[in-house]
């Protein structure tokens, strides 16, 4: 399971730069919108991303069966950061439970699709708890790259890592540039 753990270790490191992010703003920014360039503020991609999380974790050692648009929607993680800091610490931790499993590792699951539309029903596509960790990589960083974008119009420099892709980085590194 070493690239399944790597995959858990990556995901643990995104939520943890999250928690950095939300542990040096305010409430007010937390919870701050913008009509003129941002309809959700950071507060709403926070919980997004933390549902897709919990969608995950509860799923794949019950049911096997992920339905991420299935969420609870907890308006509390939107708007409280000390909750969204503690759901993603409890995250963080499942992830940990997680690696620990060795017997999930390979295991087919099933992921339910209603990107097609109302008319297709009970659409469900084979996939595998690295793939899930993989999608929830670049999902994560798809909305730190938005939380990011917020954070520089409120005036806040997010540090430079946050919000790029991990292979973004390592290309970077690789050819020492700072430009993707």
């Amino acid at each position: 399971m070493a690239e399944g753990v790597h995959l858990i270790e990556t995901n643990k490191v995104l939520l943890d730069q999250g928690i950095d992010v939300l542990s040096s703003i305010s409430d007010a920014q937390y919870k701050h919108t913008n009509s003129k360039y941002y309809q959700s503020c950071i507060g709403k991609h926070m919980r997004h991303i933390l549902e897709h999380y919990m969608a995950f974790t509860a799923s794949v050692s019950a049911s096997r069966k992920i339905d991420y648009d299935d969420r609870k929607r907890d308006q509390q993680i939107e708007k409280s950061r000390s909750h969204a800091i503690q759901t993603a610490e409890s995250m963080i931790g499942d992830l940990s439970r997680l690696g620990e499993d060795r017997m999930l590792s390979g295991q087919p699951i099933k992921v339910k699709n209603n990107e097609n539309g109302s008319w297709v029903i009970d659409s469900w596509s084979g996939s595998s708890i690295e793939r899930e960790l993989q999608f929830l990589i670049s999902h994560t960083v798809h909305h730190y790259a938005l939380i990011a974008i917020i954070l520089r119009i409120q005036g806040i420099r997010p540090d430079e890592k946050f919000g790029i892709a991990p292979s973004t980085l390592r290309y970077r590194k690789q050819f020492n540039r700072s430009t993707g």
